[in-house]
């Protein structure tokens, strides 16, 4: 559970906390699509995928089953009967509720978002495995208990059945990734986590939004307690930092349905609001699936003419959607939701206990080695040919997610010491909440801003 902040009263002077930024170049190309065409096949994607991924999980499976003296079978389609073993391919799931996003882009009027299911699973799906040499059906208790999303790359122990399905024993993933030592910090330090303000044309900047610009600031409250706020080093607004109303569909007439002023004021508002904070303290800047960015992931960074008044200062930066950052020599990589929200609708229904938290699926993501692998059976992302940039050549120190409902935190280890700690970050605009995460113990906080307790 996150620890509650109490930050009724604020030092109004204070040296604020400083932190080394890396190189504004040095991530900017891991996520980049350079000039898009969307003229590729999305297969080269998942070839890519599999034949990056798969000496990882071959390597783990070797680890797990190893000693057991079973083989590998290197084609899934040369499974054997009666002869346990393993096999490695890409998941598929085929369900009637999964919507196709293929479908979604060759309908006659193309849709400007993709359509949004409450769920892929609902217990009649099949369950695939796939290679070059086609696919075989998995069954099992296992299957049915595990959660399972389509484009994760597996090893499955088992062996085939009479009317040619796979039935699994065991399963194993990639792993997480090398990783870097964490730099260890003396001092509290914070990074402090906002996603989806979602300011709106009726509203550009509320009275909760004003609060938290004025604590980030630190001139909100009184001189009487510690100063928590001149301890945030660096702000991060992980994503839907706008509420753009709909445009105008095709073609009108009436000047009136065509004239975007208000939606020009709206940036115009909000650019002078993150400034003021940008002023205070190093911000970064994520695109999430309500800003003006592209609908596909990775999200490309919002175009800086957005951001006329942000862009005169230093600290200000515009990131990509996943996003890799360094704050004092910690690896942060974060997304605004969308992908770990696409995983969460994989879930089945549970007969008994709880669901998975977005918590616990970031951190199964990691173990994925992918943070996306629904990209792009259900998932929009673009056609990437020769590389998929989800998949992790490193794990991050810290693994942010945004717009959630609920603010947590929990960690993902490692089978070889990895350590990276996982914080869902709610949506401010229902939440009015933020969490701060410190880089001294890795420990996270909450912080919440309500304009009726004023």
């Amino acid at each position: 559970m996150l620890a509650a902040c109490d930050f009724s009263a604020m030092e109004q002077v204070f040296a604020r906390a400083t932190a080394v930024s890396d190189d504004p170049s040095k991530y900017s190309k891991v996520f980049s699509t350079g000039r898009r065409s969307y003229v590729r096949q999305f297969n080269e994607l998942y070839y890519a995928r599999l034949n990056e991924l798969k000496p990882h999980v071959l390597t783990h499976a070797a680890r797990r089953w190893g000693g057991k003296n079973i083989a590998h079978t290197l084609k899934v389609l040369n499974v054997e009967a009666d002869e346990t073993t393993y096999i490695v391919g890409t998941v598929f799931i085929d369900s009637s509720k999964k919507p196709s996003t293929l479908d979604q882009v060759e309908k006659e009027h193309w849709i400007s978002d993709p359509e949004i299911s409450d769920g892929y699973r609902n217990g009649s799906e099949s369950v695939f495995l796939e290679d070059e040499s086609g696919r075989i059906r998995l069954v099992g208790d296992v299957v049915d208990r595990s959660l399972l999303v389509s484009g994760i790359v597996a090893a499955m122990l088992g062996k085939e059945t009479p009317d040619g399905s796979f039935e699994v024993a065991d399963m194993c993933f990639a792993g997480m990734p090398p990783q870097t030592a964490r730099p260890g910090v003396a001092e509290d330090k914070y990074v402090a986590f906002v996603s989806g303000l979602s300011a709106t044309v009726e509203c550009p900047v509320t009275l909760e939004m004003q609060l938290l610009a004025e604590y980030l600031c630190g001139t909100l409250g009184a001189a009487s307690q510690p100063p928590l706020a001149a301890q945030i080093a660096q702000v991060v607004v992980a994503g839907n930092v706008l509420s753009l109303p709909p445009p105008p569909l095709g073609h009108t007439e009436d000047a009136r349905a065509n004239d975007r002023s208000a939606v020009a004021a709206l940036v115009s508002a909000v650019d002078s609001y993150l400034a003021d904070i940008a002023a205070a303290v190093p911000l970064a800047l994520m695109p999430g699936a309500q800003d003006p960015a592209d609908a596909s992931l990775p999200q490309q960074a919002i175009h800086p003419s957005m951001f006329a008044q942000c862009k005169q200062y230093s600290g200000f930066r515009s990131l990509s959607n996943p996003a890799f950052l360094e704050v004092d020599g910690h690896v942060l990589l974060g997304s605004s939701g969308q992908n770990v929200d696409d995983i969460a609708r994989y879930v089945r229904s549970p007969s008994t206990g709880p669901a998975d938290s977005p918590c616990e699926l970031a951190a199964k993501s990691l173990q994925w080695r992918h943070i996306a692998p629904s990209a792009p059976d259900t998932l929009w992302c673009y056609p990437f040919s020769d590389r998929d940039p989800f998949i992790l050549a490193q794990s991050p120190h810290v693994y942010f997610v945004g717009g959630q409902d609920l603010p947590g935190s929990g960690e993902a280890l490692g089978s070889d010491g990895q350590h990276t700690a996982v914080v869902t970050v709610p949506n401010f605009a229902r939440s009015h909440c933020i969490v701060l995460l410190n880089l001294r113990d890795m420990k996270c906080t909450t912080a919440r801003f309500s304009a009726t307790d004023i």
